[in-house]
């Protein structure tokens, strides 16, 4: 008596149409995961967006603590890194105060300084949001400093 499969029995395996079906339930279950996770990148950019402008306002505050005045809308945020070169050259600067050069913002666009801010605020830093325009809603909502 033989144990096992008769020699004369093909192989047993997966056909061509199981192999076809078991890669199309694959594609389906990670095209919904990669969906659901696109919520959270924008969520995420949103996040990173808020972060950054509150690090750039402690920075601006510190800033004016060592010189006496915010920097120009002509300066800029680059005056958070670099010593500003236009006038008014700020003579107590002792920066940087940012820990690197200010890129763009988590869409791409670049991060907006307005000198005096709204509302009797000393300044605004803003992000357009995911359009790039003023105002909008949900991911093309703007992100600034002054918590609009």
């Amino acid at each position: 008596m033989r144990i096992g499969r008769r020699l004369d029995q093909p192989d047993s395996g997966w056909t061509f149409i199981e192999s076809i079906i078991v890669i199309a339930i694959v594609l389906i279950l990670s095209s919904s995961v990669a969906f659901s996770a696109m919520r959270y990148v924008e969520q995420a950019r949103r996040a990173s967006a808020q972060a950054q402008v509150a690090a750039f306002g402690l920075a601006l505050h510190a800033y004016f603590m060592d010189t006496a005045a915010y920097p120009s809308e002509a300066q800029g945020l680059r005056a958070l890194w670099e010593k500003p070169t236009l006038a008014p050259v700020p003579p107590g600067w002792t920066g940087p105060y940012v820990e690197r050069p200010i890129g763009p913002d988590p869409w791409g666009g670049r991060y907006r300084y307005e000198r005096p801010g709204p509302g009797g605020l000393p300044f605004l830093v803003l992000s357009l949001g995911a359009d790039g325009l003023k105002g909008g809603t949900g991911n093309a909502a703007d992100v600034s400093s002054a918590g609009e």
